[in-house]
């Protein structure tokens, strides 16, 4: 099978280089090209052939990859005069590495579509390290069985490669991870600068809350507990003592003059979730509000998180 990769960046550069790796093994070549030549020259060296533009790599290929840095690159090299739709053969399959608009890929997916070709959208996660190192996920929205069919390739360069869904699903789930991330991230500064002002050593305080429930839990890894399964009773931590914990954040927060606008936020969302009668409930209650704002409904059979569990521990 001929691969082709496009855009050797710093995340581009580690996946190709661990692809060229594997293909080279299986007796497969790679067939390369970046906006600047430069970038591909240690691929290049390597055996790897260069192509003038993303239709060259088209009319190479079976499989062709891409890491670019956002929607309009991904344009470019999709709808471009020497574009990918202007070389893709039929049956050919391209995965999109790229954190991309689910809206997008979706559009571009019709155009290969009638081209007989299957788009990919499969944003990865891991950083400059994890394309490096090959520890990857990568989230892949599209056809299922060309995805199997793909997965071995996949390996070569990802350890986490999975199928989320159809077009689309890959983006999203990468949108959602690193939203939370960064919420995450706001969070914990508010939080932290208001332990600091109130008198605690940074380091001291991170310490701290690694011991705690938090600290010894991932907190994607607790919505397994009530928020998938819908289910907060009997309560772990009961909804009326975070509302008073929260209450008592801010409070400091406030005798330290420090903004806490995001624990404030969820002080409001306690509050409401106390005054509908939830106060005996799971702490975790409050999530019902976002999901009844949102006008969907999550019910996860507890068997299928259970095994979804078992899965994450394995690939450990």
């Amino acid at each position: 099978m001929k691969a082709g990769f496009i855009g050797l960046g710093t995340m581009g550069a580690g996946m190709a280089n661990n692809l060229q790796r594997g293909l080279t093994a299986r007796g497969d070549g790679l067939v390369v090209h970046d906006v600047r030549r430069e970038a591909a020259q240690h691929l290049i060296q390597a055996g790897a052939r260069w192509a003038e533009t993303p239709a060259a790599v088209a009319e190479a290929c079976d499989i062709i990859f891409s890491s670019l840095p956002g929607p309009p690159e991904f344009e470019a090299v999709v709808n471009g005069s020497h574009g990918l739709l202007a070389g893709i053969q039929k049956g050919a399959a391209y995965f999109d590495l790229t954190t991309n608009s689910p809206t997008t890929v979706r559009k571009a997916h019709a155009s290969f579509e009638t081209k007989g070709a299957y788009l990919f959208d499969a944003p990865v996660s891991g950083g400059p390290r994890g394309a490096a190192t090959g520890k990857l996920a990568v989230w892949c929205g599209g056809d299922q069985e060309v995805f199997d069919r793909c997965k071995p390739t996949l390996d070569l360069f990802a350890d986490q490669a999975s199928y989320v869904g159809p077009i689309g699903a890959g983006s999203v789930a990468k949108l959602v991870h690193n939203c939370f991330g960064y919420i995450m991230t706001v969070g914990a500064a508010e939080v932290f600068t208001m332990g600091v002002k109130a008198g605690i050593e940074p380091l001291a305080i991170w310490e701290a809350v690694r011991q705690g429930a938090i600290g010894r839990r991932g907190a994607f890894d607790s919505l397994t507990d009530q928020f998938l399964p819908n289910k907060y009773e009997p309560a772990a931590f009961a909804l009326r003592l975070a509302h008073k914990d929260v209450f008592l954040a801010t409070q400091v927060g406030r005798e330290m003059n420090v903004p806490m606008r995001l624990a404030n936020i969820a002080l409001s969302d306690l509050t409401e979730a106390m005054n509908r009668g939830w106060g005996g409930q799971d702490s975790r209650a409050i999530m019902k509000l976002q999901v009844e704002r949102a006008g969907v409904e999550i019910e996860v059979d507890p068997q299928r998180i259970a095994e979804a569990v078992e899965k994450k521990g394995k690939s450990r």
